[in-house]
């Protein structure tokens, strides 16, 4: 993933057309009229050794030819023909290519490599990016940069979209030209086979003209790439996506389509939301949620007040409201009475708010101006009904002037046809989003409360309850090399439990048995009652073969179970391979929930937690939630959330709420044990029991793999674990204690108290700007780092009087990714300067950025902090002082 020379492609200072033609209809013909049609300033230059000109301008026989370097080359020639191009243009020096030729990878290239396999692997080698092949190209409206044989051009604008499909991406430009919607850029990937999603989302996350992102997706080749350059990107605008194949038939034609493995919908529905981004399900809905997000204020909260001229329309749109989820706003005696004194007795003293069909303008002002500045209401939507005693367009001015006065988030729907045409032209001009009809402004406003959702999950600080857990890891790996050792993938029960126990997952005591006698005598030594089940991997579900027995209250009972078990199984079942049997003691807990926690593994983004109802009819009641790892409190209890169980697991009528820490922290050592162990490729806890004195694992089998071993466990990963490697233990001058180690989550309110105790010329020195106060999000953003992309190494001891850790020091460093080097920046606390550590964090630091092969280290410097300027001499970095920013650039090449 990187952006290197991503500016020739997106801003070249001259294009190169390679099979450019005069035969109408013909690929090279478009892409040529389409170039010289659309604006662009630079020079064009047609490549056809047949023509002298094409379309009009002078045409060079080859890529040698050519008067100047090409930034960008558009391929539009046989397949055949690509690899020698590509290599000619290396040879030039362009940086950039547009593959526009289909089916590279049916032709066999050198060393019995396909034509895609060879061009890819010479555009890596040489730092050239392209895009394709087999794509439709690319727009810049903004630089008039048409590169591609769309039927339309795009207009201007402040919206990206990219697209996989592109036959998708001309109807979309097709449809948003009529819209009058216009793009900052308009990509087609193709088969992506260098420029994926993650490069894309990275480049127009940087781009000030782009002001969202819109991306249609079928699948995802990089998921670590997708998903890391979404989070920072979705940090600074909105990203929203449109996916297909959420159905079976679906998933089968995208995977056709893209040439690609195509997951779970329910794992990559996940992704977005772990990801801050907003799905959506069709064009229509996907511009209009991105223009109600573009003119929406920071959400205050998920209450919906609606005020309507029609009880019919009021109604709709509340029903639209529950079923989407949503949360209709309760009115308080004080709000009520405030709009009984301005209101028909008729109206409906309750939400929405009906103010009579006869409302005039002056009334509308007067209900938004009290609903909008009630402690009651959210948002708003206003709903308005043409009738022949009311002014609508006088409606819609009084809506606009309430509005101005207060910071609500504001929807309206003028519900008509011409009648209404010059009210909701009114709202367009006044940055007032507004819709057709009741339905389609409520999935608006439910756009903004699950974007809002999704922000508040990339900037929120989970509590820090594991700091004490330190699992058995060596004992949970050695009972699974014993797997290994013996080509068993499937570990029994017993061993399964074992791993959990190893990662303080409570679970019911288990032994194996050989035959009936043993059981017997194993069950002797045990508290009954006593459960029986039987040991194959030939069986998943045990207690359809009759393979369970439970409460068997006495070794003779044990045995006589044991030796029936085994006739009906071989009657059933004579194939199943039978290892024995396991006893274990019996779970007693009345009340409890039976519920489903486990692990699988998605095709797309890897290991996924999954967590629900359990029981044997699992499912048939179909009601599972999955997450991402690595999970953290808050992730663990939004998992829970998103299924139907919760709402039982919080208690009703007699029955007691669960022990939802418990819940949540089982959750959390299952997510760790799937982050230290990559041989684990599924895992299944059913039941597992919860209720309020914590929770037991009562059945769970493991099913292994080495796949990942070779290339690293934590590659498969769709989101980078807390890198716990780096920790280092420390003293401060050979007596404080002091750990080293990456940033985390967690540690905001010890960060901000850190911030604290800086001297404001430390603060200036360090921001390079006076701070005075630092807002949650910014505190928040320093400790919630994507580890592929950044690092923040903190100094962390206990505080001599109180015994809490606090923070000493933290050297951060930005990884750039279009080069081979990273920015850094260092603060240690004003009070304990000149101890060593600051020495001892720039060390740690460098060995980290040698280990990611970063080639330089960059920091910028006020030129007054003279203390700065010669520490980071000492290290070796040079001083440069750029005069027109006054500032100091300290480099040291450390690769």
């Amino acid at each position: 993933m990187t952006i290197k020379n991503l500016k020739y492609m997106f801003n070249p200072s001259s294009v190169a057309v390679l099979g450019a033609s005069n035969r109408r209809g013909s690929i090279g013909h478009l892409i040529c009229r389409n170039l010289l049609q659309g604006g662009f300033s630079g020079p064009i230059m047609p490549v056809n050794p047949k023509r002298e000109s094409v379309g009009g301008v002078l045409a060079y026989p080859s890529v040698n030819d050519l008067p100047k370097v090409p930034d960008l080359a558009v391929i539009c020639t046989p397949p055949a023909t690509v690899p020698k191009l590509i290599e000619q243009l290396i040879h030039r020096g362009t940086r950039a290519a547009i593959v526009i030729t289909a089916g590279l990878q049916m032709h066999e290239g050198k060393n019995g490599t396909n034509l895609r396999d060879q061009v890819v692997h010479m555009a890596r080698e040489a730092g050239m990016r392209l895009l394709g092949p087999n794509c439709l190209g690319l727009l810049v409206p903004n630089i008039g940069l048409n590169a591609s044989f769309s039927h339309v051009q795009a207009i201007p604008g402040h919206i990206a979209f990219v697209s996989q499909s592109g036959a998708l991406g001309t109807s979309v430009l097709d449809w948003a030209n009529s819209q009058h919607i216009g793009f900052s850029h308009f990509i087609s990937l193709g088969d992506a086979l260098d420029l994926d999603f993650g490069d894309v989302i990275d480049y127009l996350g940087m781009d000030p003209k782009t002001r969202a992102i819109l991306l249609y997706i079928e699948s995802i080749h990089e998921r670590r790439d997708f998903m890391s350059a979404a989070r920072a990107a979705a940090r600074n605008k909105p990203i929203l996506v449109i996916k297909s194949g959420r159905v079976l038939e679906g998933l089968q034609a995208a995977a056709s389509h893209s040439g690609a493995l195509a997951g779970s919908d329910k794992v990559f529905d996940t992704a977005i939301r772990r990801a801050g981004m907003l799905r959506v399900y069709d064009i229509g809905e996907l511009f209009a949620a991105v223009e109600t997000l573009a003119r929406s204020q920071p959400m205050k909260g998920e209450r919906l007040g609606i005020i309507t001229n029609g009880g019919g329309l009021g109604v709709m749109a509340v029903d639209s409201l529950v079923e989407k989820g949503g949360n209709l706003a309760h009115l308080t005696e004080d709000t009520i009475g405030k709009l009984d004194a301005i209101l028909p007795p008729t109206w409906s003293r309750s939400n929405p708010v009906d103010i009579i069909g006869d409302a005039s303008g002056e009334r509308y002002g007067q209900v938004v101006s009290i609903m909008a500045s009630s402690d009651d209401v959210d948002a708003l939507l206003i709903i308005h009904s043409p009738i022949a005693t009311a002014d609508s367009t006088e409606a819609a001015m009084a809506t606009i002037a309430a509005a101005k006065q207060f910071n609500t988030n504001i929807l309206t729907c003028w519900v008509g046809g011409d009648g209404v045409v010059d009210a909701r032209h009114a709202f367009h001009q006044a940055n007032i989003p507004t819709h057709e009809s009741p339905e389609r402004a409520v999935t608006a406003f439910m756009h903004m409360v699950r974007y809002d959702r999704n922000q508040k999950m990339l900037m929120e600080t989970p509590p820090s309850v594991l700091d004490d857990f330190h699992p058995a890891t060596a004992t949970a790996r050695l009972v699974i090399e014993n797997n290994l050792a013996s080509d068993r993938v499937m570990m029994t029960e017993a061993e399964s439990k074992a791993v959990l126990s190893a990662y303080g997952i409570p679970t019911v005591t288990t032994h194996i048995a050989k035959t009936p006698e043993d059981a017997c005598a194993i069950s002797r030594e045990m508290k009954f009652p006593v459960a029986l089940k039987i040991l194959s991997d030939d069986i998943t579900h045990k207690s359809d073969m009759g393979g369970v027995d439970l409460f068997l209250d006495s070794p003779q009972f044990v045995q006589s179970a044991a030796e029936l078990m085994l006739k009906n199984i071989r009657e059933k079942m004579p194939q199943a391979r039978l290892q024995g049997f396991s006893v274990q003691e019996m779970a007693i807990r009345p009340g409890a929930h039976e519920l489903l926690m486990g692990m699988a593994t998605d095709p797309i983004f890897g290991p996924v937690i999954m967590f629900g109802q359990g029981g044997t009819a699992v499912e048939v009641i179909d009601d599972s939630a999955v997450a991402l790892p690595p999970l953290n409190m808050n992730l663990a209890r939004e998992l829970v959330s998103r299924t139907r169980i919760y709402r039982l697991l919080k208690g009703y009528r007699d029955r007691k709420p669960i022990n939802m820490d418990a819940l949540c922290t089982a959750l959390i050592k299952l997510s760790q044990l799937i982050i230290d162990i990559p041989e684990i490729m599924e895992l299944d806890i059913n039941p597992l029991f919860a209720d309020k004195n914590g929770v037991i694992a009562v059945d769970a089998r493991i099913r292994l793999s080495t796949s990942w071993r070779s290339a690293g466990g934590d590659h498969r990963l769709a989101i980078r674990p807390y890198p716990k490697e780096l920790e280092e233990i420390w003293f401060l001058e050979g007596a404080r204690q002091v750990l080293l180690r990456p940033i985390r989550p967690e540690d905001e309110p010890q960060h901000l108290e850190f911030l604290s105790k800086l001297s404001p010329e430390d603060l200036f020195y360090r921001f390079l700007s006076v701070r005075k106060a630092m807002p949650h999000a910014e505190v928040a953003r320093l400790t919630q780092i994507d580890y592929n992309r950044e690092m923040a190494f903190i100094a962390s001891a206990k505080d001599p009087k109180t015994g809490r850790r606090e923070t000493l020091g933290v050297n951060r460093i930005f990884l750039d990714l279009g080069k081979d080097s990273c920015e850094f920046a260092i603060v240690v606390r004003t009070d304990i300067k000149g101890l060593g550590l600051g020495r001892k964090l720039m060390e740690k630091t460098i060995d980290y950025c040698r280990s990611r092969n970063v080639r330089v280290m960059e920091g910028h410097v006020d030129p007054s902090n003279r203390r700065m300027i010669e520490f980071v001499k000492g290290f070796g970095f040079t001083i440069h002082h750029v005069q027109e920013q006054d500032l100091i650039v300290a480099r040291k090449e450390i690769g």
